[in-house]
Formats: structure tokens, sequence, C-alpha cells
């Protein structure tokens, strides 16, 4: 992928997220995340029915490519069936801890593809999927 149009990708979900606010709604999954490594602490909220995700919002402090990645992941996710949002999970983790992938599953996901170059915003781009992840647990267990 051309590095300018990584950087506008990355900077636009930066300064304009998908989703960003939370809502009172106690029919949503609700999990707060941070990260050990920088300023990231987030809240999300997700909303399964018929085992589709029907909405992820988010909301707290991160960094720029903590931000960037939970618009692009809330995007790459909503409407989905549970059964590809894990295909996606799992193909983004694989990417960022440079495992083999499947990069046609991820789309603009695959703006973290170099993320791997700065180890230490790999947790800054792994927040939104553990998150997620967390929400399916929750699920799973009701």
């Amino acid at each position: 992928m051309d590095e300018n149009l990584r950087r506008e990708i990355i900077l636009d979900n930066y300064q304009d997220p998908m989703n960003r606010g939370l809502i009172a709604d106690d029919s949503y999954l609700k999990v707060n995340t941070s990260s050990e490594s920088c300023i990231d602490n987030l809240d999300f909220m997700m909303k399964v029915e018929n085992g589709v995700i029907k909405d992820i919002r988010f909301d707290g402090e991160a960094c720029a490519i903590s931000t960037s990645a939970t618009s692009i992941m809330i995007r790459s996710l909503i409407g989905k069936k549970i059964e590809d949002v894990k295909k996606i999970l799992i193909n983004y983790q694989k990417m960022i801890n440079e495992e083999e992938y499947d990069e046609n599953i991820l789309g603009e996901l695959n703006v973290y593809d170099t993320i791997c170059k700065q180890p230490n915003r790999k947790n800054c781009a792994l927040l939104p999927s553990v998150a997620v992840n967390k929400m399916l647990g929750e699920l799973e267990n009701e």
C-alpha cells in the first residue's frame, strides 16, 4: 500500500473516528480495555442480534493508532455474522503479530500491515480486537 494513502487513512480515522461516543442502552455488551505501553484506555460497547453485530461504539483516551484502528475495525465488523467477525479478528491479530494471514479478509485493516516495524505500537493496534474478543467471550458465556 502506498505510504501516503496509508497515512491518510489512519489520520482520517483518528481525526473523525466512526461511532465515537457511548450511549445508554443495556442491550449492549460493554468492556473496558487499556494498554500498558500507551495512554490508551477505551470503553467499548457492542450490540449483537441474531448472531450479527448491529453496532459497536467506543469512547475514551487513546493514541492515533489505537483510535484509527478502532474506527476502521468498527466499520469492518458492523453487519457481519459472528463467524465472519472471528475470522477477521484472527487474521488481523496474525497480521499484527507477523504471522501468515489472509489479507483479502481484512480490507482497510491492511493499513496496519507494517505496524510490526514499530513493536511498541502493536498493542495500540491490537486494542480494538482485544475488546471485541472480550465482548464475544461475554456473549458466549451468557
